[in-house]
């Protein structure tokens, strides 16, 4: 009797211990247990999740502090106008096509300078052509014609808009302009000795103008620039226009492709220029 006493005593408190257990043990609203915190383990919650905010990238990321560019442009343009040398004014309608027949000598460069947005860039042309005619005539027989010009441009720029995917910059600066002509009228049959006119004369034109460039997909890029000048200065008045398309060949190497136009008004000392250069225009380079 003792003994079964114990015993249920002891089941009794076993049950106690385990029904005490069950109602103090930490329950959702559904009455699923939770975790008990006073085991050590922590209670996950799980109702929210920490939202990392994404990365926010600004519109217009800057290049790189410095950059420059030394290339190779071809521009044999196609000139119309009046062109003339001591008084002598020829009116000129010739194809880059015809230039290229009657060309005797091409020479070009360009260069290009950033440092943050501050840039110095210039360019140069020089073509000398020339060509001989058969006259025929009774004074002349024939006539050799040469001429020479060339102008180089040196600009300042400041890029108000400087990103890697595109920039606009403003800048001013000069051009110069060099021209020489020579007109050779050789011997006929009624006149035994030639004729010849040679003159030469060069001028600068104060340039302001815009450029920019933008890009658009992978390696290509469009571009475009243009200027105005003389004011009366040198020449009456000039502009130029130009653009294209841009390809990054490699790393370092770059295309300009595009078309490129120039009109001069200048009339001194016997020296006409009042012409329109256009035509195809193409440069290739090196970056850093």
């Amino acid at each position: 009797m003792k003994h079964r006493f114990v015993i249920t005593l002891a089941c009794g408190g076993l049950l106690l211990a385990f029904v005490s257990k069950a109602q103090t043990a930490p329950v959702d609203l559904n009455g699923t247990s939770l975790p008990d915190p006073s085991d050590g383990k922590g209670v996950i919650d799980n109702s929210k999740e920490k939202e990392t905010p994404p990365m926010v990238q600004g519109a217009c990321v800057t290049p790189k502090d410095t950059e420059l560019r030394i290339g190779l442009p071809s521009w044999v343009a196609g000139v119309t106008g009046d062109a003339g040398v001591k008084g002598i004014i020829t009116e000129q309608d010739l194809s880059f096509t015809d230039i290229l027949k009657d060309l005797n000598m091409l020479a070009s460069g360009s260069l290009y300078f950033r440092y943050h947005r501050w840039e110095i860039f210039a360019d140069g042309l020089y073509v000398k052509i020339g060509d001989t005619a058969d006259l025929r005539g009774i004074l002349f027989d024939s006539a050799r014609v040469s001429l020479k010009q060339a102008f180089a441009e040196e600009f300042i720029g400041y890029r108000v808009i400087n990103c890697e995917t595109g920039f606009l910059s403003v800048f001013a600066g000069a051009r110069w302009n060099y021209m020489q002509g020579d007109l050779h009228l050789r011997n006929g049959v009624r006149l035994r000795r030639g004729r010849r006119f040679t003159g030469e004369i060069n001028w600068a034109d104060p340039v302001i103008g815009t450029a920019g460039k933008i890009h658009l997909w992978k390696p290509i890029s469009l571009w475009a620039k243009g200027d105005i000048g003389g004011f009366g200065a040198a020449s009456d008045f000039a502009w130029q226009v130009q653009g294209g398309l841009e390809i990054q060949a490699t790393r370092w190497i770059y295309s300009d492709i595009g078309w490129r136009y120039l009109k001069n008004d200048y009339v001194s000392g016997g020296f006409t220029n009042k012409t329109e250069l256009n035509g195809p225009y193409l440069e290739t380079g090196v970056n850093f």
